[in-house]
């Protein structure tokens, strides 16, 4: 399981499978953004983490749908 941590650069690179996915969030596949709260004190597979995507604004999103990016 990947742990994200404040500060990291991702990418939504897929539909998530979690529950909180919305279908308005399609339009963020492919998006890159910076992790600005990855809520550590929970963090599994179930949180949800807030992430900064350029263009989008701030959302929180499935951990399943990010993956770390190297910038």
């Amino acid at each position: 399981m990947t742990q994200f941590r404040k500060g990291q650069h991702v990418e939504v690179y897929r539909s998530s499978k979690d529950e909180n996915w919305e279908p308005y969030m399609m339009a963020y596949i492919g998006s890159h953004g910076i992790v600005t709260d990855p809520d550590t004190v929970i963090n599994h597979t179930d949180s949800l983490i807030e992430v900064s995507l350029d263009g989008h604004g701030t959302h929180r999103l499935p951990q399943d749908c990010l993956r770390i990016i190297e910038n």
